[in-house]
């Protein structure tokens, strides 16, 4: 595993849009989603959207990916 600048940027812009998410479901919940029963749901996605930002980020998401595919595929590599 190496250092890879495109996934720290790109994983930041996620883990910030994320973090936008959680801090601001009130006012995302009212004017995107349908209101007081989306706030869970807008806060939820945020909560997902941070944990998957810090998995990019981190370079995580290769391993986790090369992993799926030798389980799914053992012939492979």
């Amino acid at each position: 595993m190496s250092f890879n600048l495109g996934a720290l940027i790109i994983g930041f812009i996620i883990l910030a849009a994320g973090g936008a998410c959680v801090i601001f479901y009130r006012q995302i919940g009212d004017n995107i989603a349908n209101g007081v029963h989306s706030y869970d749901h807008v806060k939820l996605f945020g909560i997902i959207a941070i944990a998957l930002g810090f998995l990019i980020m981190t370079n995580l998401h290769t391993v986790i990916l090369e992993g799926l595919v030798r389980l799914i595929f053992p012939g492979s590599r």
